[in-house]
């Protein structure tokens, strides 16, 4: 299908899935757990900086249904919901390598564009 003839509703959600994953941090644990489920604790101490700062990221995971979150006595765990998006991001990484210091360096995309 051809993105011209999507639905402005649907060209609008596959906007923001994108945007999902246009964040450095919330790719870091989406690769993360590629790997497999992993604890709050443990994606905070590899994804780094603060544990409210990481809850924020993984809440817009969640509720964009990228990852599920199951209680295991009093921790969190988080796990991918579906594979697909790890093998989404491997194939931009693939295209992104092309232009990696050009891409890494780009100014021209403001944040509600």
């Amino acid at each position: 299908m051809n993105i011209t003839a999507l639905d402005p509703d649907l060209r609008k959600a596959t906007a923001r899935f994108f945007r999902v994953l246009g964040d450095p941090t919330r790719l870091k644990i989406v690769e993360l757990l590629s790997q497999g489920p992993q604890a709050v604790a443990e994606i905070v101490l590899v994804v780094g900086g603060t544990q409210s700062r990481v809850s924020t990221h993984l809440a817009c995971l969640k509720w964009c249904k990228f990852v599920d979150a199951r209680r295991d006595g009093r921790q969190m765990i988080y796990s991918l919901q579906d594979g697909e998006i790890y093998q989404l991001i491997e194939m931009a990484k693939s295209i992104a390598i092309h232009n990696q210091n050009h891409l890494a360096t780009c100014n021209r995309i403001g944040p509600d564009w």
